[in-house]
């Protein structure tokens, strides 16, 4: 009978074990830079939030993003270069959400296209 129960159990709970483990939340994945590229400067993003008119929750999603972009590596082009120029983005939009009045002329001028795009961009 013990044999039996201590059988049952070792069949058991491998298969609990794997059920939490599916239903936990799988981290979650960095958004790509070209994701970026597309949600923030060539979408309404960046624009939106120097505009004044982004919501709260925008703001953040803006800053999230650019976090994100800026601890990837760069596809070209230096490394330093690379964190300069995040960081005058990481910087100005983090500015913004401390409400900063002077944010949206820093975040304006650190989304500067060609001044990242002419050492960083893919050909």
């Amino acid at each position: 009978m013990v044999y039996s129960m201590l059988l049952g159990a070792s069949i058991c709970l491998p298969i609990v074990g794997a059920n939490v483990a599916i239903g936990e939340d799988a981290p979650e994945e960095k958004p790509s830079i070209k994701a970026v590229m597309k949600a923030c400067f060539k979408g309404p993003l960046v624009k939106k939030v120097v505009a004044g008119k982004a919501s709260d929750d925008e703001k953040k999603e803006l800053h999230a993003m650019l976090v994100a972009m800026s601890e990837t590596k760069p596809p070209r082009g230096s490394d330093e270069s690379w964190q300069k120029l995040n960081k005058a983005l990481r910087d100005a939009s983090e500015k913004m959400l401390d409400g900063d009045a002077a944010a949206a002329n820093l975040l304006n001028k650190a989304a500067n296209c060609k001044a990242c795009h002419s050492e960083h961009k893919p050909k």
